[in-house]
Formats: C-alpha cells, structure tokens, sequence
C-alpha cells in the first residue's frame, strides 16, 4: 500500500466545543468519538467525503495549552479545498467564521483566509482546476 497522510492532530482545549466548531459551523462529519482511559477520547472530523480528517486532541499540560491556537506560528496551518468557493465562503460568513482577509484571486485559485475557534488560521480555497 502507498503511504499517505490520514489524520493531522489539532490541539483543542475541550472536545464538545471543538466537535460542535467543526461540525456546526464547518459542516464536518463526526466520524468517531471512542471513550478512552483518564478522560482522553478518540475523536475525529473529517469534511463530508474527505479522505483525510482531524483528530481533535485535548491538549495536556502548560506547554500544549500554549499551543492552542497557534500550532503554526501564526502562518496558514490548514487547508480546506472546495468546488465552490463563493458557496462556503457564504454560509461559514453567515454561521460566523471570522475571515480575516477579503476574497483574492491567485495563479492557483480562489482564496480567502479564516480562523477557527481557536485562532488556527486556515485557508478556504477553491483550487483553478480541482484534481482529485
């Protein structure tokens, strides 16, 4: 089997909080929400369809607190491809996801910077031509 990328970790703080940021304002599915030992749960959220997902960590201790929302350093950590740009950008603006930037078109597509609940600076794209 090739090899390929299957989860990135994003420090969160609670888990019920980010699962309802992904799922209700981001549109996510909950693809697996597993109890396991001292309170820790394995839980994953993927775009509908998506190969690839997040797995929402609850961070320990002070150093992975200081994390949270910052496990870039402040650049573009993320990015969340789409078929139709103006679609999303629209309904994450009306369900209250704070861009930070206008719409700009580039060489490579449609773009426009935002944050998640955290400060986690994402770019929602819509790529000139979309390859799957």
């Amino acid at each position: 089997m090739p090899q390929r990328l299957n989860l990135t970790a994003l420090l969160v703080d609670e888990y019920d909080t980010a699962i309802d940021f992904f799922v209700e304002k981001l549109g996510f599915e909950l693809r697996d929400d597993t109890a396991l030992t001292d309170g820790k749960r394995w839980v994953v959220v993927a775009p509908h369809g998506a190969a690839s997902g997040l797995l929402l960590a609850r961070a320990v201790g002070a150093r992975q607190r200081g994390a949270i929302g910052n496990q870039s350093g402040g650049r573009v950590f993320l990015f969340l491809e789409t078929d139709d740009f103006a679609r999303d950008h629209l309904a994450y603006t009306q369900r209250g996801i704070r861009f930070v930037e206008k719409p700009r078109h580039e060489p490579y597509g449609i773009v426009a910077v935002f944050e998640d609940l955290y400060g986690n600076r994402w770019d929602l794209i819509e790529p000139v031509t979309v390859t799957r």
